[in-house]
């Protein structure tokens, strides 16, 4: 969204954009070619891949998810209608926190911002009729990651589909949890190890699974800038390789599946510089710091979603300009995959015709314009070389910040990126109050009245429906096996024995979500963020 300050324009992070480039921005002579590198090549500034999107276009992923596993299942298959390549499945505030749906604490919360999953028989539901060994999926869970992971392994192994066989991501990112949003279980040392087991059971037995994807856009849905959105989120990275490397795992064994998320927003320019700036620096850290020598680990991979917290409840409709634009972004900052959001979803659930709309503008960037004909459109632009250097050395310096405090684990317990952040959202608050920041809708051009909307609305019987299915569930499995593989999950968390291997029995013997992660409770304790005593 743009920022006018008087005759003075802003980037998001707050770096100023003059009205005409020449070389002098880039200091002067300079030398394209040993400047940017070629596609494909270190430090990968013009994208991880020699054709980009020349032999194919970006995965395009739908995240949806509401409701029951029925109601979720039947959209999935919509979507997949319609042109969807890959899945991304939303989960309800119970299912990320590790409770039952039947939990006291998930009174309200059942179904709402995503599916409710409590156990195998609900994952069952939930991909019954998709074939897993043909579709790739994306899941949004953080701190039980493993858990849905295993449930999802397991109904492939139902299907008949062979674990080296599945292919998706789980986001697995517990650290921007403690910095901005808020869906952690344990504290960060346990959180870590699950992690870490996470990479070695997948390297074992899912080796095409992505085993996390470091997400910068929740901390940009807080207000991150663009310039802190990469900083922290590479900084989380960086701590996932060292301890993944301390467990004793050889880099170029897991870094290959290293998968990162970022927010585009409506700032084109600076979207795509932040996506190049960020490509090179991890390719630098991962060479130089943990000396990597598998092209592949040096590579940073990543989805993009559209900028949710962008879209307006004023007018909607024009929301469907902003995820084109922002899809833009993404597109020619050279994303790996993209999600774009319908243009209700300001206001409730996408409808399945907004859903089918946010899809079809993914197809016509896709095949309507000419953005996949070359690679790297914006190579050698001065405006974007210079941005992608300014907001290079930002988030540079925000990563030594991090680093002096001792990584990013120290630097969260001293709230140095929740404050930043804070800041930062604080600022581009202002200014929309001011009206330096156009919102078009919301401080300009808005209407007198708005138009009345039906939003999709979730029925609240769904609470109690899964209720009497946990009822039902509990009463016909066999209880002591349940016990007996909860007993062994508390054994190894009180160890060091892999987690996931009793964490997978448990769950085929009919275990809760809610029972595995308490079982993990007892032993790892609860997190407790420091600025709530």
């Amino acid at each position: 969204m743009a920022l006018e300050s008087g005759s003075k324009r802003m980037t998001e992070s707050g770096l100023p954009i003059e009205p005409v480039y020449g070389p002098d921005a880039l200091g002067g002579d300079w030398d394209p070619a040993e400047r940017l590198g070629e596609p494909g090549a270190y430090p990968y500034t013009r994208g991880v891949y020699p054709t980009m999107y020349t032999g194919r276009p970006w995965t395009m992923r739908q995240y949806a998810g509401f409701g029951t596993a029925v109601e979720s299942n039947a959209r999935y298959k919509q979507l997949i209608e319609n042109g969807t390549m890959g899945l991304s499945v939303a989960f309800d505030l119970p299912t990320q926190m590790g409770h039952d749906s039947d939990a006291a604490i998930a009174s309200g919360e059942v179904g709402k911002v995503g599916v409710a999953i409590d156990s195998i028989e609900d994952m069952r539901i939930l991909f019954g009729g998709i074939p897993l060994d043909k579709v790739s999926t994306s899941m949004t869970i953080n701190a039980p990651g493993a858990l849905l992971l295993l449930l999802y392994q397991l109904v492939g192994e139902e299907q008949g589909v062979a674990a080296d066989r599945l292919t998706g991501t789980i986001q697995n990112d517990v650290l921007k949890e403690y910095i901005a949003r808020g869906t952690y279980i344990f504290p960060p040392k346990p959180s870590l190890r699950l992690i870490a087991d996470t990479f070695k059971y997948c390297m074992a037995e899912i080796p095409k699974w992505n085993t996390i994807s470091i997400s910068g856009y929740h901390m940009a849905e807080a207000g991150a800038s663009p310039a802190q959105e990469i900083a922290f989120t590479l900084a989380d990275g960086i701590e996932y390789v060292r301890t993944a490397v301390a467990a004793g795992m050889d880099v170029d064994d897991f870094a290959p599946r290293l998968s990162f998320f970022f927010v585009s927003r409506t700032t084109i320019l600076e979207e795509v510089a932040k996506f190049r700036a960020a490509r090179r620096i991890w390719a630098k850290v991962m060479k130089e710091e943990f000396g990597a020598k598998n092209p592949k680990s040096l590579m940073l991979r990543f989805h993009t979603q559209t900028a949710g917290v962008q879209l307006t409840a004023q007018q909607p409709e024009v929301n469907l300009a902003r995820v084109t634009v922002q899809g833009l972004a993404a597109i020619l900052g050279g994303t790996q995959s993209l999600h774009t959001n319908s243009f209700d979803e300001a206001i409730a659930l996408p409808t399945d015709k907004s859903a089918r709309l946010a899809l079809r503008t993914q197809q016509v960037l896709a095949y309507e314009t000419d953005v996949t004909y070359t690679v790297d459109p914006f190579a050698g632009s001065y405006v974007v070389e210079s941005m992608t250097d300014e907001v290079e050395a930002v988030a540079l310096e925000l990563m030594r910040k991090v680093e002096d405090m001792g990584g990013a684990v120290s630097a969260i317990e001293n709230g140095f990126q929740k404050g930043e952040i804070e800041r930062s959202a604080y600022r581009i608050s202002q200014e929309q109050d001011s009206g330096e920041r156009v919102v078009v809708g919301v401080n300009r051009f808005q209407l007198a009245e708005e138009e009345p909307y039906e939003p999709l609305r979730v029925d609240p019987a769904i609470e109690a429906q899964q209720a009497d299915r946990l009822t039902k569930l509990r009463a016909e499995r066999d209880q002591p096996a349940v016990d007996a593989a909860l007993a062994a999950l508390k054994t190894a968390a009180e160890g060091t024995d892999n987690v996931l291997y009793p964490m997978k029995d448990a769950l085929a013997a009919k275990a809760t979500i809610g029972e595995v992660c308490n079982t993990l409770r007892e032993v790892w304790g609860a997190y407790v963020p420091t600025d709530a005593f």
